[in-house]
């Protein structure tokens, strides 16, 4: 375990192998499946590490989003959630704002986007191989690929894309002593989307139908159905949500497809990547350091045997849950062909990721043309000179390539 010299648990973990699960969690999820620990900022908190207290954590309406808010509230990372962030409300007003979002998200929108998410995989890949071999993927593929998408999807323009990656990396931040920094990138994000909220409240689109989603939310603020505050903060929280995550997952999983050639290989060549090994590597690369983000009781209840009082933080971790071998066989094994997969990547009940269809689109798109451009795609380094970054989540910094 990982105590300090006092005893204590500190939170979040380092693994013991870079693209591993830090292995405290499964020593907890043995002995101490609710566990005290401290984290970064000083406060403590309740870590839950099981599959299905994980699930029941996420679902239940006694554990606030909202509370993370407020002042004094105990909190992961150096400053406050955004009140109108969606991801900070309880219903009834997270209930309303899902509501308006939803259809953005629907199965038959993503089917729509597909074609515009391969064409722009195919001319970022084009790029690449232009370049030559070999190459940083993540430079050419990971990152621009969900900024881009998210970008088309608000439309926001082109020339403010390197923009939005400057203040998405520094309010995703966990550095102690970060929370200027952070409360400045958000702000300056918060700024420009209000500007471009007015713009676009200025010059509507003429077909209603083929509108982005930032022109449709302005049209639900005109109905009375969101506020201003809401809509810039909705904005900012599908920019963020729909870039950093998709962008270290693409990575990190190219990573763990070559370092398993031989489950790789039988995928070559196939007409599209399939779904099912998409989720099985979202269930086993690396996401978020903590793997859920913190909740606020709002009264006294019982994780298993262990007594919540009100205004403690609970952090549940998917990390955790997706290694748990009570519910997945040979969890520390990357199984493509595993079947039945109930991986909670996205996370369950009300504040299941709205963007997962969107995010597993563009993982299937782009490795289903990378393997068809590249069949003899390899690392070009020694897997131990990966490099990885230092962020909320975890994710290879730079992946040269060679084919």
């Amino acid at each position: 375990m990982a105590d300090d010299a006092d005893g204590e648990l500190r939170f979040p973990f380092q693994p013991d192998q870079l693209f591993d699960p830090p292995s405290e969690f499964g020593s907890l999820r043995e002995t101490d499946p609710v566990a005290r620990v401290r984290l970064p900022t000083g406060y403590e908190a309740w870590l839950v590490t099981r599959y299905e207290d994980v699930r029941t954590v996420l679902s239940d309406q006694r554990l606030s989003r909202a509370a993370t808010t407020r002042e004094g509230s105990v909190r992961l990372g150096p400053a406050r959630p955004e009140p109108d962030s969606l991801m900070a409300m309880d219903p009834p007003d997270h209930t309303r704002l899902r509501r308006l979002l939803v259809p953005a998200f629907s199965s038959r929108r993503i089917e729509r986007l597909k074609p515009g998410i391969a064409r722009t995989t195919e001319a970022l890949l084009d790029v690449m191989e232009e370049a030559g071999s070999p190459a940083d993927l993540v430079t050419h593929l990971s990152m621009p690929l969900p900024i881009i998408t998210i970008c088309e999807l608000l439309g926001v323009p082109p020339a403010d894309r390197d923009s939005f990656r400057a203040w998405t990396d520094a309010a995703l931040t966990l550095e102690p002593g970060a929370g200027e920094a952070v409360a400045e990138a958000r702000e300056r994000l918060a700024d420009y989307l209000r500007d471009l909220i007015a713009e676009k409240a200025r010059r509507p689109p003429e077909d209603p139908d083929s509108a982005d989603l930032l022109s449709a939310l302005i049209s639900a603020r005109d109905d009375d159905r969101l506020s201003a505050a809401e809509l810039v903060t909705v904005a900012g929280t599908l920019i963020t949500a729909g870039y950093h995550t998709v962008a270290h997952s693409l990575a990190n999983s190219v990573l763990a497809l070559l370092r398993h050639p031989e489950q790789l290989e039988p995928l070559r060549g196939g007409e599209q990547f399939p779904a099912a090994a998409v989720d099985e590597l979202l269930r086993w690369t690396p996401g978020p350091v903590s793997g859920g983000t913190i909740r606020i009781a709002t009264e006294e209840f019982k994780i298993g045997s262990t007594v919540v009082r009100p205004g403690d933080g609970v952090i549940p971790s998917t990390a955790s849950a997706n290694r748990d071998a009570a519910v997945f066989p040979d969890p520390d094994r990357l199984d493509l062909g595993r079947t039945a997969n109930r991986h909670i990547a996205f996370g369950p009940g009300i504040h299941h990721c709205l963007g997962a269809p969107l995010a597993k689109a563009e993982l299937q798109v782009a490795f289903t043309a990378l393997l068809r451009r590249f069949p003899a795609l390899r690392l070009a380094v020694a897997e131990g000179e990966v490099v990885w970054g230092k962020g909320m989540i975890r994710g290879v910094s730079s992946l040269p390539v060679a084919w």
